[in-house]
């Protein structure tokens, strides 16, 4: 007999600087969707997939769960960080969010990251490099090596993403999404 397939709903932040590509990524992830066009997010935009996940093993059957994303894609503005705690409160994960292309953007994911462990510190974090389509395959390599040594005594995962072209943007929020389920 096949157990019920379960839902889940999790709040899950996008936190980075302006324009790094939060807003597209959560478009590519949710809508198969890209545009060159910068809109610009003012303060919260909520967004929601489902997202399937296999479970443990169970005595030869595997339990499938399903994990509705409540995707918070939060404003970049410095003028935000004020109010963006309570922006953050109750989130189960966050992708941190850094453009390759923008060398400050990738300077702030640690401030990002302590912003949002200070709020919820036992929740689950991967840091997104975002745009890896606009920079060349051995500066991807490199970026995505030294970030990760940076972040590794965190337990983060750094993923290389494209909103683009839609590479790693699947794998990271399914990775994210495993994490959370694993973590409770």
């Amino acid at each position: 007999m096949h157990s019920p397939t379960k839902v889940i709903s999790q709040k899950v932040c996008l936190i980075g600087d302006f324009g790094v590509g939060k807003t597209s990524l959560i478009r590519q992830f949710v809508d198969r969707q890209f545009s060159d066009k910068y809109l610009s997010t003012v303060g919260v935009k909520i967004s929601r997939k489902l997202v399937s996940i296999n479970g443990d093993v169970d005595v030869s059957q595997e339990e499938l769960k399903q994990l509705q994303l409540i995707v918070w894609d939060i404003e970049g503005s410095t003028r935000f960080k004020a109010i963006a705690p309570s922006y953050l409160l109750g989130a189960k994960g966050a992708l941190i969010v850094g453009d390759v292309t923008r060398q400050s953007s990738i300077q702030n994911l640690k401030d990002h990251v302590q912003l949002f462990k200070s709020v919820n510190h036992k929740s689950s974090l991967i840091i997104a490099l975002n745009k890896v389509d606009l920079i060349e395959i051995h500066e991807r390599e490199h970026m995505l090596q030294s970030i990760s040594t940076e972040f590794a005594n965190l337990n983060i995962s750094v993923q290389i993403t494209s909103a683009k072209t839609g590479e790693g943007v699947d794998e990271t929020f399914q990775k994210l999404a495993s994490q959370m389920l694993m973590s409770g």
